[in-house]
Formats: C-alpha cells, structure tokens, sequence
C-alpha cells in the first residue's frame, strides 16, 4: 500500500479527503490499529476446531488414531486458535445506504469493511465479502490469497447504493454457503429489513457463528435536525412527503428509539453483539472500541 499521513480523527469528512478507499484502509489502520497485531478471533480457548491431513513437523502428540482407524490416513486435530478464521461481512448496499455527505452511509462502511478484511487479510485469515440489497448483489467466498484483498477492495469500490434492503435474503444466501464455525459482521442501517432478520441472525449465532451487528445510522436520522418546511424523499422507493420537521421532531425520536431499542433487546437475547455507529464518528476510534471489547467478540 501507498503510505500516506496519519489522522487522528478519521471520521466520514476526513476519510473522504483520502482519495480512494485503499489509501482510507491504510490510513485506519495505520493510524489507530498500530498497536493491535493480534486477530480479534484470537482468544484463549483450546476448543476442538477441525482435521487436517498429518504433514512432518505437525505434533505426532495430535495424531486423531480414531481417524486413522477409520480412513487408514493420518490427521492431525486443530484448534480454534490455530485455525485461519473465515470472516463473512454483510455490508448493506440498498438505496438508504446512499445518504450522507462528503461520505455516505455506504462509503462509511465500506472502510469499516475494509479495514477488518485487510488485518484478517494480514494475518492470513479468510474473509469473505457479501454486499446485499433487495438481493445479494456481490459474493467473495472467503480466501486467504493475497490477490483475494485486492478483489475485496475492488468489489467494494464499484458498490453503488440502490433498492431495497432485504438482510433476511442476505440471511439465508450466507446459511447455504457458511460453512464451519464462522465470524458473521453485518453493517446496516436496518430500514426497511425484513422483520424476520435479526431472527435468522439469532439463529447464526445458536448454530456456534459469531455474530456482530454494526448498527450504522448517520446524525441526521437520529436527530432530525432540520428545520424548515422540508420535502422528505425516499431513497428505498418513490415515496416523498413535505413535512414541518419541528412539527414531528417529538414524535419522529420517540419512535427512533423504540426502533434502537427493540435492536439492542433482540441483539441481547441472541447473544449478537451490537454497536450502534454514525459516519460522524472516526472509524478508527470505532474499530479500536470493537477490538478492544472482548476481542472483538461482543
């Protein structure tokens, strides 16, 4: 990567300073992530994760006889910090993700995105690219190549936002292809989901996938911080409304945090760890909380 100078606070209006999203990428992580070298999946557990095929120098301690008694070939048994970890990113492409200026909700999570592959990426780990809308619109199968970040970063620079959001068909795409015990990150505004989604995503998590719900809401949508007469348009669809935002202001927060709040409580029941963002705050100082916060598992 191109070096390029450090920022102290990358949020949306610095990010978009930076001219593509390779020179955001490394400015993130070179910024912030200095000091984090070691996988967010790593952890202490010693769990049994999977075979593979014996090769010299493997411990023979670990030979599985059992294995061997039964397909008269050796394998060695792995364990869940010795594996590489595929990581399956649903980042949400549908046309509300389009809002947001210098950078939209869309650009904003693609650094986010991006930055997670590129340490994943860094460490050999697999992830995975799944960018949704009405439909999954793009699909990366996870791999640890180092031309795979390349066509990561690329796939994300030519998403465009449009459609309809529809994170239970993202849903069970990724239940057909996921395969063993998977790190699932989903970034979303959540407008317009499919009501069953974050059931399907409960569902992930049960199954023994770690599941992580990047909220992503820009200041404007939690505030309502406009003032005049106001022609309101729909980004999903052609709806559009002239609505007085101080008439409705009361009314419009109030249901945004019943909507923040069944979330969180759907989230919490499942065990799905949620962070709620805006493209206000640096997305380096979120990675960093994310990282920091049990490894990046809740």
């Amino acid at each position: 990567m191109v070096t390029t100078p450090r920022h102290r606070h990358l949020d949306g209006e610095a990010l978009a300073k930076l001219g593509n999203l390779q020179l955001r990428v490394q400015a993130v992580v070179e910024g912030s992530l200095a000091g984090l070298h070691r996988s967010p999946h790593h952890g202490s557990s010693i769990e049994f994760a999977e075979h593979k095929e014996y090769a010299p120098g493997d411990d023979i301690r670990r030979i599985d006889w059992k294995a061997y008694a039964r397909f008269d070939r050796y394998y060695v048994r792995q364990f869940e910090d010795e594996t590489e970890l595929r990581a399956y990113f649903l980042l949400d492409a549908s046309g509300s993700m389009g809002y947001g200026a210098p950078l939209s909700k869309l650009e904003y999570g693609s650094v986010l995105v991006a930055s997670l592959a590129y340490l994943l990426a860094r460490q050999r780990d697999q992830p995975s690219l799944l960018a949704f809308a009405e439909d999954v619109r793009c699909y990366l199968p996870p791999r640890g190549r180092t031309a795979h970040l390349s066509h990561f970063l690329t796939a994300l620079e030519e998403l465009a936002p449009s459609g309809r959001t529809d994170l239970g068909r993202a849903i069970h795409y990724l239940t057909d292809v996921i395969g063993r015990r998977s790190f699932v990150l989903v970034v979303s505004d959540l407008f317009d989901a499919h009501p069953d989604a974050l059931r399907l995503l409960r569902q992930l998590r049960a199954r023994g996938h770690r599941v992580v719900l990047f909220h992503l809401l820009h200041e404007d949508e939690l505030g309502l911080p406009f003032g005049d007469l106001t022609l309101f348009e729909a980004m999903e669809d052609t709806r559009a409304v002239l609505v007085d935002p101080g008439g409705i202001r009361k009314l419009y927060l109030k249901e945004m945090e019943r909507f923040l709040e069944r979330t969180r409580e759907a989230c919490r029941q499942g065990e799905i760890g949620y962070h709620q963002i805006s493209p206000g705050q640096p997305v380096d100082q979120v990675l960093l909380r994310f990282l920091s916060s049990k490894r990046g598992r809740r």
